[in-house]
């Protein structure tokens, strides 16, 4: 105890006499004394503890302190010295430089990745199109696969139609070969016909009841052009063949229509004539459909609008021998034929045609030399089937002569309905229908022959008598009427 009474005491004399010598100094050598003391306990800190120090990025001006200290703030630490502030800048100057390459860097990245991007989108579109070359190629190899099928077919149909051909052709040629024999078969027919008629008039020997003879037209008038090279006779051709009494004389085969399109027939109608589809606006000739007034039934005719600003009502055609006008009255008053060919419209049709109004008729003829004549007449009309359907003719004009006024007012007569002037049956001899007088100038009706002059015992031909005469068949005939406007 007494131990640490003395060493406390000895501790306050010192304290007491360090005090008494601070005092008799200056202040100078007191301040001078304090900042020694204190860079002491400085450095003393500074071995004890570091300071530390925070920099802050030069976006934000710097106006405090930039350095601290744990032990809080003393005059001589705080006070910032120009190396510091240099060092300072260099500092950042480093950062900022650094920040600018890194910049750099981050543009350059960037760029990078907009190019990849890029790249990437162009990849797609490429991949894209690539697909659909692919696709097209794909399609394009199928039609080329589906062509070259298309083509084995039709390769297979050309040779199955060839054989066809040839199978026809080997057909053709037997029926040619048969026709032959046949021919020759009505040849001797025909030779052993006229023995019995010779023997029929030697067995009348000087009688006066021969059955009676209708007399012959002239042959050629001076009307039928001149062109004698042109008028083949069809008794001699290749073989030198004698033709039947009524035969079609060899008349070539109709062609055949495969390959040309049937004419249309219109949708349109009924009409009461032709000249009617004519005002509706049609303007093409064709089959038409008619219903004429007071009848239900409805009647398919050709319409001829190509003539004279058309509307022609056709009820009569020749042209190539392909339709049988050889028939009863019964045919001859329902009609017959093929509209786009040979046809006879019916004399029930024409009356109830011709009774609607006042009409005229165009007889249109063609020679074999290509020449087209015509005669008109300025009224047609026929009469009721009580009255045998006469005819009622106006007055003519034209250039192929007047040979129709000599029917005129005369009925209608076939092979089973006479009602001629003749003794005997018109129809009979001249192998149709029609107003025959007794006979007549004109048959139109008659048997188509091939060629123009024509070798029968009767004059059985389509002639008209003032151009070219009873043995001269024409070509082709057309029978039309129109309403007198």
């Amino acid at each position: 105890m007494r131990r640490e009474v003395t060493w406390w005491l000895c501790a306050a004399l010192c304290l007491f006499a360090c005090g008494f010598a601070c005092a008799g100094q200056p202040l100078g050598q007191q301040h001078s004394l304090q900042s020694t003391r204190r860079r002491r306990a400085a450095s003393n800190d500074d071995i004890n503890k570091k300071c530390s120090y925070t920099f802050l990025i030069p976006q934000q001006r710097i106006t405090g302190p930039i350095c601290a200290s744990a032990t809080g703030p003393e005059p001589d630490r705080d006070r910032v010295t120009r190396m510091d502030i240099s060092d300072l800048r260099e500092v950042l100057g480093k950062q900022r430089r650094e920040i600018e390459t890194l910049q750099l860097v981050v543009d350059v990245d960037g760029n990078l990745v907009n190019e990849m991007k890029l790249l990437r989108k162009e990849s797609r579109n490429m991949n894209s199109r690539v697909t659909q070359l692919y696709m097209q190629l794909l399609h394009e190899i199928i039609r080329k696969r589906d062509n070259s099928l298309e083509l084995a077919l039709l390769e297979n149909r050309v040779l199955n139609a060839t054989s066809e051909m040839l199978r026809l052709a080997s057909r053709y040629r037997e029926l040619e070969a048969r026709f032959g024999q046949l021919a020759s078969v009505v040849n001797n027919q025909s030779a052993l016909i006229a023995a019995l008629e010779e023997r029929c008039l030697q067995a009348y020997g000087g009688r006066h009841d021969l059955p009676a003879v209708p007399p012959l037209v002239p042959v050629v008038p001076e009307s039928i052009p001149a062109n004698s090279g042109r008028f083949t006779n069809e008794i001699t051709r290749e073989h030198n063949r004698a033709l039947t009494r009524g035969s079609r004389m060899d008349a070539p085969p109709t062609v055949s229509p495969v390959g040309i399109p049937p004419p249309t027939l219109s949708t349109e109608g009924p009409f009461r004539d032709c000249f009617q589809v004519r005002q509706a606006g049609n303007k093409a000739s064709g089959m038409y459909l008619l219903k004429t007034d007071g009848s239900d039934r409805l009647i398919q005719v050709w319409c001829e609008h190509g003539l004279d600003n058309g509307g022609w009502t056709v009820f009569q055609r020749r042209k190539d021998g392909s339709v049988n006008f050889f028939r009863n009255w019964e045919n001859y008053k329902k009609g017959f034929g093929n509209i786009d060919s040979e046809y006879w419209l019916g004399l029930e049709n024409i009356y109830n045609l011709t009774k609607q109004g006042d009409y005229r008729l165009l007889v249109e003829l063609e020679d074999w030399v290509g020449k087209k004549v015509y005669a008109e007449y300025s009224s047609f009309r026929l009469e009721s089937e009580s009255e045998g359907f006469r005819i009622r003719l106006g007055t003519y004009q034209g250039n192929a002569g007047d040979s129709l006024s000599n029917h005129n007012g005369k009925p209608f007569t076939t092979l089973d309905r006479d009602r001629d002037t003749f003794s005997g049956n018109c129809a009979h001899f001249h192998k149709g229908g029609w107003w025959y007088n007794a006979c007549g100038q004109t048959n139109l009706n008659g048997v188509w022959y091939s060629g123009g002059v024509y070798r029968s015992k009767f004059q059985d031909g389509i002639f008209w008598a003032d151009y070219g005469g009873g043995f001269y068949s024409l070509k082709s005939v057309r029978m039309m009427i129109r309403p007198i406007e």
